[in-house]
């Protein structure tokens, strides 16, 4: 591991092992393989962990192209949303990364997390969007981040104020063709945080 970096606390060290690309105290984060498809239906075939992101839970075809997308942006822009590991049982808990993802006019680099809901209250979405903010700003160079927060989902917007984002906008979004409020928070790279 190289680029270890302490962030509120916490030790977070970057690789350019993507099997290992993050890790803290209690995670690995890595690319998503196909053999993380069960892991991820977890996620995103589950029913109350989906309504308050997305408004009802996805199909397993549906999962199936979300981890395609996944790897089809690791190969374009060498990342995406990777696989959060759990590091004392070597399981798959949750997913959380860096996307591209527009808002009104502009493209912008978003820190994005979902959890199975066993691992939801424990601090991991935290743990884990702080670290890749952190990957952001050293790896990437990026100097805002942004996360897209459903209005309605409060267990997320605590995360992004824990990983130090304030709210910057609100708008509505068209998701399988339902209109849900969203809203932008944003954090800035610090000098202290400039490569």
């Amino acid at each position: 591991m190289n680029n270890v970096r302490k962030e509120n606390t916490m030790t977070v060290k970057f690789s350019e092992n993507k099997n290992k690309l993050i890790e803290t105290e209690r995670l690995i984060i890595r690319e998503m393989v196909q053999s993380d498809f069960d892991a991820l239906c977890k996620i995103l075939c589950d029913e109350e962990v989906m309504r308050t992101a997305y408004g009802s839970a996805f199909s397993p075809e549906e999962a199936q192209n979300w981890l395609n997308r996944q790897l089809k942006r690791y190969a374009e822009y060498g990342f995406g949303l990777w696989a959060v590991v759990l590091k004392e049982t070597n399981e798959m808990i949750g997913q959380c990364g860096l996307t591209l993802q527009g808002w009104r006019d502009k493209e912008m680099l978003e820190i994005g997390y979902l959890f199975q809901k066993a691992y939801w209250h424990k601090g991991y979405a935290a743990e884990a969007a702080i670290a890749c903010k952190e990957y952001a700003f050293k790896v990437l160079n990026a100097n805002t981040v942004y996360s897209i927060v459903r209005d309605t989902n409060t267990a997320s917007q605590k995360v992004a104020v824990r990983n130090g984002m304030k709210i910057i906008d609100k708008d509505t979004k068209n998701f399988r063709y339902i209109d849900m409020d969203f809203f932008l928070y944003s954090a800035e790279r610090t000098n202290e945080a400039q490569i």
